[in-house]
């Protein structure tokens, strides 16, 4: 990890660490040696599944916590804070509230409500949260983060009524022109899906299921019915949208829950094929063995 020494005294005493054990672990009377680790372990890195890692590795393992879909540096002694959460969370509720007035929740059918959160939250906020990726280092989460944001600040400039008169202007063309555009986001999301093949089952899904929302959506506006977005294909990307949605907020989550304000470690589910599982896998065959 860090070329600096590890003062595991100091972790112990954090964590609240006893006697030592026979091999020299550091061991708590109610915890196993293998608890105790993670204990310490979590005292250094304080979240998600960096709570598990290997300290003698020179990278971390893939964490949608922090928008990380592949091996990437130690945070230690970063200056800056996680910006991730504050992105997904600001993607989350844009797309939740959207994807409810898709489906036709309480008898919504007219997306204008979603236009101050497209542009305050999930937009500016969102575009905020990508820039800040920069800072620290983390091209896939400053490409997506930002992107998105963009997204969300053109979708607030489509819908705003009388603003920018893109929907009168285009008149009869405008469903197959936003259907076009709703699928160049598809193809986009593809692209990110499939950097996070690698990465955990919580941050794979929520592009997937966001990648579904775009082509089922884009669908409702290429294949209108009755001069309106198809209306099956509308309510089903507005499933999809609430799904991805609710997987923006649990990997929010499982970047801002730490030990120092939860009690329990948020679950990622790391993929078999992923770095942290051929390692979980290496062990237990060394163990069998």
């Amino acid at each position: 990890m860090s070329s600096e020494p590890v003062n595991n005294a100091a972790i112990d005493k954090d964590v609240g660490l006893g006697p030592q054990s026979g091999n020299g672990a550091t061991v708590h009377p109610q915890m196993s040696v293998e608890e105790h680790d993670v204990a310490r372990a979590a005292a250094r890195f304080g979240y998600g599944p960096l709570a598990q890692v290997n300290t003698a590795e020179a990278r971390l393992p893939p964490f949608g916590g922090e928008f990380q879909p592949g091996l990437y540096k130690p945070v230690e002694g970063r200056k800056f804070a996680n910006p991730a959460p504050l992105g997904l969370c600001a993607f989350a509720l844009t797309t939740f509230v959207l994807s409810a007035i898709n489906m036709g929740a309480d008898g919504l059918t007219t997306p204008s409500i979603v236009i101050g959160a497209a542009f305050g939250y999930g937009g500016l906020v969102q575009l905020l949260a990508g820039m800040w990726e920069m800072a620290v280092g983390n091209t896939f989460g400053a490409t997506a983060l930002s992107s998105y944001g963009g997204f969300w600040i053109a979708v607030a400039i489509i819908l705003t009524p009388g603003g920018f008169a893109i929907e009168s202007t285009l008149g009869d063309q405008f469903l197959a022109s936003f259907g076009l555009f709703l699928m160049g986001w598809f193809i986009f999301t593809f692209i990110l899906v499939i950097c996070t093949l690698k990465s955990t089952v919580a941050f794979f899904l929520l592009f997937f299921f966001l990648d579904l929302t775009f082509l089922l959506l884009g669908l409702a506006y290429l294949l209108p019915t009755d001069g309106s977005p198809n209306s099956k294909l509308l309510k089903a990307g507005g499933l999809f949208g609430f799904l991805s949605a609710f997987a923006a907020w649990y990997n929010a989550l499982a970047g801002i829950a730490d030990t120092s304000n939860s009690f329990f470690i948020i679950p990622v589910a790391h993929f078999p094929w992923s770095p942290t599982g051929r390692s979980r896998r290496e062990k237990t065959d060394r163990e069998m063995a």
